[in-house]
Parts: structure tokens; C-alpha cells; sequence
């Protein structure tokens, strides 16, 4: 890995999506706010999109919809309490990724990678995933994931 790459700190450029690939994604949202990683990877192929793009849509998507709705949404879960009806989890565990294992030189590669900078940018994580054959989204979260672990263990460390 090249030494320039580690401390660069950008940002991915803003996905620009069609008007044709905004339909069919409004169209999908409508029909499923919380769709699992097989609908997912298959509108990212349909749309020639990497699936972490759709992700973020859909994330982005749920959130502006909970502004929108939220007096709407407090009054429904004031009717439901009022019925004792069970709220259901409009997620299930079917729909997930599979969790991701790292080998042994994967996790050396990120752990060394960690210690150089904990916060790179978009050209570094892509380069991590090249070099260690993972998709640049799961490099990423690995990232806020160990960043979230040290912080964690300072925390019991001054307690």
C-alpha cells in the first residue's frame, strides 16, 4: 500500500442518480423501506450501482420520510398502545448480509492500516479492499466498527 494513500482524508463524490433510477427507487421504498441485501444487489445490477450506493439511499430515503411523518407516526403508536397490539419489527433477519470473516492477513492488512490512520479516505479504503478482495463498504465499516472498539476499551481503561 502506498505510504500518500493512508492520510488522505476525502470524501466519496455525491452519487448523482438518473431520473429513471430515482423512479424505480422511490418505486422500491414505496413497496419496502427496509429492503434486504438480495432486493438491494439486485436494483444495484439492474442500475449498474455498487449495492453500498443503494444502502445509503435507502438510509437517507428513511430518514427524511421519519421527518416528514412524525406526528403522523406518534399518533399511530398511541392507537396501537391503545388496541395492546404488539408494534412489529418491519425488518427480519432473512433479508441480512451474511456477516463477513476476515482472514488472518486481511485483518493484519486493517490492523496496520488502523494504526497508520484511523479515519481514510474514500482512495484509501477502496485501495484496503482491492489489496485484501472485499467490497470497499465492508472496509468501511470495519473502520467505524474498530474505531467504535478502541473507544470502548479507553472508556474501561480510565474507569
Amino acid at each position: 500500500m502506498e505510504p500518500h494513500s493512508v492520510a488522505t482524508h476525502c470524501r466519496r463524490s455525491r452519487t448523482k442518480f438518473t431520473e429513471d433510477q430515482l423512479k424505480v427507487l422511490i418505486e422500491a421504498f414505496d413497496q419496502n423501506p427496509y429492503p434486504g441485501y438480495t432486493i438491494k444487489q439486485k436494483l444495484a445490477l439492474e442500475m449498474n450501482i455498487e449495492e453500498s450506493r443503494i444502502q445509503i439511499w435507502f438510509q437517507n430515503r428513511r430518514a427524511r420520510h421519519q421527518v416528514q411523518k412524525r406526528p403522523e407516526h406518534e399518533e399511530d403508536l398511541e392507537a396501537s398502545q391503545d388496541k395492546d397490539q404488539p408494534v412489529e419489527k418491519s425488518q427480519s433477519k432473512e433479508g441480512r448480509r451474511c456477516r463477513t470473516s476476515y482472514t488472518s492477513s486481511q485483518l493484519h492488512t486493517l490492523n496496520t492500516a488502523f494504526a497508520n490512520n484511523p479515519y481514510p479516505g474514500i482512495e484509501s479504503r477502496e485501495q484496503l479492499a482491492k489489496d485484501i478482495g472485499v467490497p470497499e463498504s465492508r472496509v468501511q465499516i470495519w473502520f467505524q466498527n474498530r474505531r467504535s472498539r478502541v473507544q470502548v476499551q479507553v472508556k474501561k481503561e480510565l474507569d
